[in-house]
């Protein structure tokens, strides 16, 4: 009998059990009953807050000490390089060590260099290639970090949690993703820049206490046992032997290079397409986030009753490109948002239900390897905005929305119709 169970409880009418059941089925926070996961989701929510600030304050301090779009653009592709580059190394390690200690170490990195960068820009010693050091260095311990940081959920929470788990991640990181810009936007205006920075600190300080409270699982000891040029072969063996685990991955890519690039087209629809002035922008690079909070409230919410995996994440993909194949042919404003809300529903399933299945299929001796190639599409991203950029400038945005939907659309079913397997995977 558990502790908070009586003898009433246990003769109470079983349709009241049932109500009880149902209930617990829609609990929308169920996985932050587990202590340490709540510590790791507290972390991930003040590290998403720290990482959208910065971004913000980066971009305002480079453009307002060269006046440069270009190294704005070379900024954020220096953002991406150590998750193409680090990532599979970073993946090996997380596997070997201690990540209890990984994490200690990688979160000091990033709480010394932000007070650092800080000072530096309230002494006026701040030059432009300060700016790219400092991304190039945190860029490697987040390389680091959310490895680590993916491959705990599932020794965090049991099986019939992990689907809230990994949403509740993406709402906090979606969550800081609306409010973490303008924030820093708003902290600019009222401390400066330099103040932004100190502020970040204290975040990551705030995420340095949740690593020291929580209670990390060790590290299995399969991969220290060989090389570590032997584990990333064996990660790499591991994920291209799987057509299944494969076939996720692959299809991972295909929204960060061709959905996700639809972004950096929206000043050029706002302006020459739907015709709307700086608040229909924002209206329109909210709308996305708006509709991927709603999906991924419904789904913590509707967790316990997810089961068909597979079908979820290929219909999210395929709807997508035909979301914004639709988006990319209105010339109705209000149209436009009711879309944009559904691609941001569309994306952030997708996104969350493969990061669930490959969670769970994946022992936990290769999970941190296998997640650092899962977040190779991180760095692809730069190549998808530089392709969309490209194409906009000769053939225009709608007709490369357009294309690039379509393109989402046709593999999401090529997918669906050549890997039966990935049909039929089920939480």
């Amino acid at each position: 009998m558990n502790d908070d169970e009586t003898l009433d409880d246990i003769e109470k009418p079983a349709a009241i059990e049932t109500k009880k059941e149902a209930k617990f089925e829609f609990e929308t926070f169920s996985s932050l009953r587990h202590r340490n996961y709540r510590y790791l989701w507290s972390g991930t929510v003040l590290m998403g807050a720290g990482q959208w600030i910065q971004q913000v304050t980066l971009g305002w301090l480079l453009y307002d000490l060269t006046g440069s779009s270009i190294l704005l653009g070379v900024l954020n592709g220096a953002r991406a390089i150590p998750f193409l580059v680090v990532g599979p190394i970073a993946g090996v390690i997380a596997d070997r060590v201690n990540r209890r200690h990984l994490l200690l170490m990688t979160q000091r990195i990033l709480l010394i260099t932000a007070f650092i960068m800080g000072w530096l820009v309230a002494s006026g010693y701040l030059v432009p290639w300060h700016l790219f050091v400092f991304t190039l260095i945190t860029g490697i311990a987040w390389s680091f970090q959310d490895p680590v940081r993916q491959s705990l959920v599932p020794n965090l929470v049991p099986k019939k949690d992990l689907v809230n788990a990994v949403a509740l991640n993406s709402i906090a990181f979606n969550t800081t993703k609306v409010l973490g810009p303008a924030l820093g936007g708003m902290l600019i205006a009222m401390f400066g820049p330099a103040g932004n920075f100190f502020i970040q600190g204290i975040a990551y300080s705030g995420v340095l206490a949740m690593v020291y409270l929580m209670h990390v699982p060790p590290t299995p000891e399969q991969a220290r046992r060989s090389s570590m040029l032997a584990n990333l072969k064996e990660g790499l063996g591991y994920v291209w032997s799987s057509s299944l685990i494969l076939s996720l991955i692959s299809l991972a890519l295909v929204p960060r290079i061709f959905a996700v690039p639809y972004q950096t087209l929206m000043p050029i629809f706002q302006k020459d397409v739907l015709k709307v002035g700086p608040a229909g922008l924002g209206m329109l690079m909210a709308a996305p986030g708006i509709g991927a909070l709603i999906a991924l409230l419904t789904l913590a919410t509707l967790a316990s009753r997810v089961r068909h995996q597979g079908l979820l994440l290929l219909s999210s993909v395929i709807l997508l490109g035909l979301l914004l194949v639709i988006f990319s042919q209105t010339t109705s404003f209000r149209l436009a948002l009711v879309v944009l809300v559904g691609v941001g529903s569309c994306q952030v399933l997708f996104n969350t239900t493969v990061n669930t299945a490959l969670q769970m299929m994946v022992p936990d001796q290769l999970r941190g390897r296998v997640m650092s190639i899962f977040m190779l599409d991180r760095g692809l991203m730069p190549a998808g905005a530089l392709l969309a950029g490209l194409s906009a400038h000769f053939i225009g945005a709608p007709a490369t929305t357009s294309w690039m939907g379509s393109v989402v659309f046709l593999l999401g079913v090529f997918i669906a119709w050549r890997v039966p397997l990935i049909r039929g995977v089920e939480i």
